[in-house]
């Protein structure tokens, strides 16, 4: 996969670049999260707490696929608990992570472009023209699984943890913190956990995996989504089906851009023997 730079680097020179490229991103980043910290009403109000609400998108949905089906066991009238802030400095510190968040999430298509640009001199002319498409595909991807994240997991996981109850005599007040926390972890990983293809593809490039590799360990690969959707969703097993039958697609993906990107290196490798 490598081609040698017309002017060799020593490793200090690349670490080097290496932070300006972390420079750069981490700026772009708190740029971004400076303008989400000015639009608190709008970040909270209509986006972190929205799941909250028995009205919001999914919810209706779920509902009207219910109703379809001559019941409406999937409609919900509302999320019994509250939020509470127990700490002095919470809600300010929620405050400034939820916009930190926001400005990786906003950003990502720059923060990719950086991570191109910093491994771009080791590979090939012709890989180096893919630029456009590399930061098209993998920032779509990111944004898909932050949706995915968003109106799917979180809803499912909001929805069960909010209604269950191990008694009566337990009030349902949540921290901010813990709410949130649940709706970043949800939306952060789903968006990062679609990126498998773009990961696959290194890894086959660097030769680490093959799509023989790939499909041998199937069954083995399916535990683990499995494992991964218990994590990332409430525990029961419809939600659990419905986080991984997107990631057991991207890793069927995964395996055919696997398989394109073994035939092109072999075919590079015949053209200069």
């Amino acid at each position: 996969m490598a081609k040698k730079e017309e002017k060799d680097m020593s490793f200090l020179d690349h670490v080097e670049e290496l932070r300006w490229h972390l420079v750069r991103s981490t700026f772009a980043v708190m740029l971004v999260a400076i303008i989400a910290f000015l639009m608190k009403d709008f970040i909270f109000n209509k986006i972190i707490f929205a799941p909250k609400n028995a009205d919001f998108f999914t919810y209706q949905f779920f509902c009207k696929v219910s109703k379809f089906f001559g019941t409406d066991g999937l409609c919900i009238d509302d999320i019994p608990f509250t939020f509470q802030s127990l700490a002095m400095a919470e809600q300010f510190s929620v405050h400034i992570w939820t916009s930190i968040t926001a400005g990786f999430i906003i950003a990502f298509p720059f923060i990719i472009w950086e991570f191109w640009k910093f491994i771009s001199p080791g590979l090939y002319e012709k890989e180096r023209k893919g630029a456009k498409s590399f930061i098209i595909i993998s920032s779509f991807l990111f944004f898909i699984g932050v949706l995915f994240g968003y109106y799917v997991v979180t809803p499912l996981s909001v929805n069960f943890l909010g209604n269950y109850s191990i008694s009566d005599m337990v009030e349902r007040n949540i921290k901010i913190g813990s709410y949130i926390a649940l709706v970043r972890s949800s939306t952060l990983a789903s968006g990062l956990i679609f990126e498998l293809p773009i990961i696959m593809y290194f890894l086959t490039k660097m030769g680490l995996i093959t799509p023989e590799f790939l499909r041998k360990y199937r069954k083995h690969a399916l535990v683990l989504v499995l494992i991964l959707a218990a994590v990332i969703t409430p525990p029961d097993i419809i939600s659990q089906i419905i986080v991984a039958i997107p990631i057991l697609l991207l890793y069927e993906v995964s395996i055919y851009i696997s398989k394109i990107v073994l035939k092109r290196e072999r075919k590079r490798e015949q053209e200069n023997a």
